[in-house]
């Protein structure tokens, strides 16, 4: 039995460099053509009373409870369009249509030359650069900013670009029902020891040198200490994905007010466009999320059919 648990492919477990990761877009693909991801802040979690429309569910045509995690969607709005050819960025071309706040929150450049027309004959690929209108709920102010990638062909990004550059995109727009993958970090635990970070067992009270740590750091040759041993040190806030996320309902607060009195816990109210998605997701409250097309879809969770009801 090995000495303890945790895998491999999350190393080295440090802290992660920054809370919205990269996406390799071209992996990604909906029907039609459409913004791949979407940015989110996560509320928390609730209870959700449903009924279940699964045709081969046990449960099928009764009223249940079941976890849901809420997060918050403020509208998003296209920062600029970068042009690719063989993988390589060609150039950039930035909307004329920005907040003005932006300007106090991120460096701009003094002036823009290129134009699209300048671009489109010659690239083979484009994506966005994207930002979220925070500063329309209680989170904080500064956007948060990532490029992201379209579905389609060349030509029909390049149209659906010119048509939605100026454009608010809201989450009832990309994601309306299905299922989503949610790319995030986690909470942070700061530095533990082995027992805690990597699951090992309390070793006997007769136990030499401490009862919570590993048995042996190793043979007396090699005389070092492999990688793989269970060592205290950093703990959570790493990047994981949670795949396969089923969406309950999408609203609008002005539409559904879903919050509570007083707000959420840790939160406050949702101003915004929300989401309600079955189960858990990583991060705490106010955490930064990047909810994207599904990478491998699930049978079994395509299969689920709840129609919301109300949040308890």
């Amino acid at each position: 039995m090995p000495p303890r648990k945790g895998s491999l492919q999350f190393y080295p477990r440090v802290r992660a460099k920054k809370r919205l990761p990269s996406v390799k877009w071209k992996t990604l693909g909906k029907e039609g053509t459409n913004l791949l991801g979407f940015i989110g802040y996560k509320v928390g979690m609730k209870s959700a009373f449903v009924k279940d429309n699964g045709a081969s569910s046990l449960t099928k045509g009764q009223k249940i409870t079941i976890p849901v995690t809420i997060v918050e969607c403020p509208k998003m709005k296209i920062f600029s369009v970068r042009f690719y050819k063989d993988d390589k960025v060609m150039g950039e071309v930035l909307n004329d249509n920005l907040d003005k706040e932006l300007k106090r929150k991120v460096k701009l450049p003094k002036q823009v030359k290129k134009k699209m027309e300048d671009f489109e004959n010659e690239a083979e690929d484009l994506r966005v650069i994207i930002y979220s209108q925070v500063k329309n709920t209680g989170i904080k102010k500064t956007p948060d900013i990532i490029e992201m990638g379209l579905s389609g062909i060349f030509s029909e990004k390049l149209e659906f670009i010119k048509t939605n550059l100026k454009k608010e995109f809201s989450i009832n727009e990309i994601f309306p029902e299905g299922l989503l993958d949610v790319r995030g970090v986690t909470i942070g635990k700061g530095t533990q020891g082995p027992m805690k970070r990597f699951g090992l067992a309390l070793r006997d009270h007769k136990s030499e040198k401490g009862r919570r740590g590993p048995g042996s750091g190793g043979p007396w040759h090699p005389a070092r200490v492999t990688f793989r041993e269970p060592k205290m040190g950093q703990m959570g806030f790493g990047l994981r994905v949670t795949y396969n996320n089923k969406i309950i309902t999408v609203g609008t607060i002005t539409e559904n007010d879903i919050n509570p009195s007083g707000g959420f816990k840790h939160f406050g109210k949702i101003r915004n466009d929300y989401i309600v998605l079955s189960g858990s997701i990583q991060g705490p409250s106010k955490r930064q999320l990047l909810l994207t097309s599904v990478l491998r879809p699930s049978r079994n969770t395509l299969k689920k059919n709840y129609e919301f009801i109300e949040l308890r």
